[in-house]
């Protein structure tokens, strides 16, 4: 794809085409998460016809995210062997888009399960392959925002945003199966528009000046210290964030009384507020640094569960408090992708990106909602959003001990140091 605009500093590609591949990659990512959260916000309609406990609820969520892991894990380093990273994308965005399709014709908790487990399997590459499309083609200087927006924007307007109010809406006009027939369609589109539309990524340029050679594969990636502490947020974090897509609907419309239709704007809230903080947030760890934003950011999280038991006012102001809560988000592409990629040499970008989502997948998304569905059949549904508080305080005193990675940090230190 040519473009007469100049190419920027650090890649072959035109800013023309670098914003294309971002807007693509980020819609895509968002159709991935509107099929990933649709049973969370059906969970209302699904849980009383197929009978299932909170524990079951749960292991619905642990059981996605386990192979979400696995296949970030592979296949993100297979992008890397094989150096074919669009082929996989594609085949992997059509594939999740059919297992849409089969959770609709679930008629039991092992059939859904089974569901959920294709699903995961197929959406678990493709954002390693998309954040190692981005760290090859987009310029440094605009990488943080670039991969705040490809993880966060889609993601938050379709995953967190158009999901609870149009699938809500949807079931309750036709039935929670067809909800499940609509979320499937939308991915087979995209699907097409990667095929025309993007080319395949610029092989990764070799090391950079001053960074050692590696040789020892993906145990050589996991000892740098970066790469140790974003695993770390991405394990606490991302059960954070599984169990309040999980537990948070049916907490809102049982233990609080929400209508659907209100808890269904509500959980909209969360997916504006990720949409503001893929630009605000990542932006300014562009401008600032990564370390503070990222040790700031979730402190601001314990807003969300706080409000959640406590606030009893009017259903706009429980929203506003959720927004803010919720910015806490923006600070995920950053642990999942800017500062691993900034940490090891390029040619194995999408092998430290795979292994900081599939670690964090696995002991934060398969364990923690089963733990936390237990917590609540023990006591009750808050039990859960006090997990929630708790995680984000750890998550905030583990962010200290990071290493700065931002371009514009590392040049103002080289330059005071000359």
């Amino acid at each position: 794809m040519s473009s007469d605009l100049p190419t920027a500093p650090g890649t072959t590609r035109s800013p023309r085409y670098q914003i294309l591949l971002v807007a693509l990659l980020s819609l895509n990512f968002g159709i991935v998460f509107f099929d990933r959260n649709a049973l969370n916000f059906l969970m209302p309609f699904v849980q009383p016809e197929l009978q299932l406990t909170h524990t079951q609820v749960g292991a619905l969520a642990s059981g996605l995210s386990l192979t979400w892991a696995l296949a970030a894990l592979g296949i993100g380093k297979l992008s890397d062997m094989l150096g074919s990273r669009k082929r996989l994308l594609i085949l992997a965005t059509f594939a999740f888009s059919l297992c849409s399709f089969l959770s609709g014709l679930a008629s039991s908790f092992a059939m859904l399960l089974g569901a959920r487990l294709l699903m995961g399997a197929a959406e678990g590459g493709i954002m390693p392959i998309s954040h190692a499309m981005i760290a090859s083609d987009v310029a440094p200087e605009r990488r943080g925002i670039a991969q705040g927006v490809a993880q966060n924007l889609g993601s938050s307007l379709l995953g967190s945003f158009a999901a609870p109010v149009l699938l809500v809406l949807f079931a309750e006009t036709f039935g929670w199966r067809s909800a499940f027939y609509l979320a499937g369609i939308p991915g087979i589109i995209s699907a097409l528009l990667l095929w025309w539309l993007i080319d395949e990524a610029a092989p990764p340029p070799r090391a950079r000046p001053g960074m050692m050679e590696e040789k020892h594969g993906t145990l050589h990636v996991l000892l740098r210290r970066n790469i140790l502490i974003c695993v770390a947020l991405g394990v606490l974090l991302v059960s954070y964030l599984v169990i309040c897509w999980a537990f948070m609907p049916i907490f809102l419309t049982r233990m609080r009384g929400f209508a659907p239709e209100t808890m269904g704007w509500l959980m909209g809230t969360l997916g504006i507020s990720a949409a503001v903080a893929s630009f605000a947030v990542a932006g300014l760890s562009d401008r600032i640094g990564r370390r503070p934003v990222m040790i700031v950011m979730p402190f601001v999280g314990i807003i969300l569960p706080l409000a959640a038991i406590y606030y009893h006012g009017p259903a706009w102001v429980m929203a506003l408090l959720f927004f803010i809560g919720w910015s806490m988000n923006g600070i995920f592409p950053m642990f999942m992708a800017t500062v691993p990629s900034e940490s090891v040499d390029p040619r194995h970008a999408a092998t430290a990106l795979g292994l900081t989502m599939g670690v964090a997948e696995v002991l934060g998304g398969v364990f923690s909602p089963v733990l936390a569905g237990m917590a609540a059949d023990a006591t009750d549904l808050s039990a859960p959003l006090w997990i929630m508080l708790g995680l984000a305080i750890v998550s905030g005193v583990v962010a200290m001990f990071l290493d700065e990675t931002a371009p514009s940090q590392l040049r103002k230190k080289a330059a005071a140091a000359t």
